[in-house]
């Protein structure tokens, strides 16, 4: 599953940390990232914690990308 960040709205809540940290971590300044790479869009497992934390999201900064068929 392709998860997709836009970092403008994210409020720095921790939602998405909470739910799925070994998916999303902060930069300094409290928005969210991916734990391991600093790309805005990229392939996770498709996890209960990561859809979770997608769907935990309050202002949609977090968006799963559908896949084009």
């Amino acid at each position: 599953m392709k998860i997709k960040i836009i970092p403008e709205r994210c409020i720095a809540c921790g939602l998405c940390h909470t739910k799925a940290p070994q998916t999303f971590d902060y930069h300094d300044n409290g928005i969210v990232k991916f734990y391991t790479t600093p790309a805005l869009e990229e392939d996770f497992p498709e996890t209960m914690e990561n859809i979770t934390a997608v769907k935990s999201c309050p202002t949609s900064a977090l968006q799963i990308v559908k896949e084009k068929n």
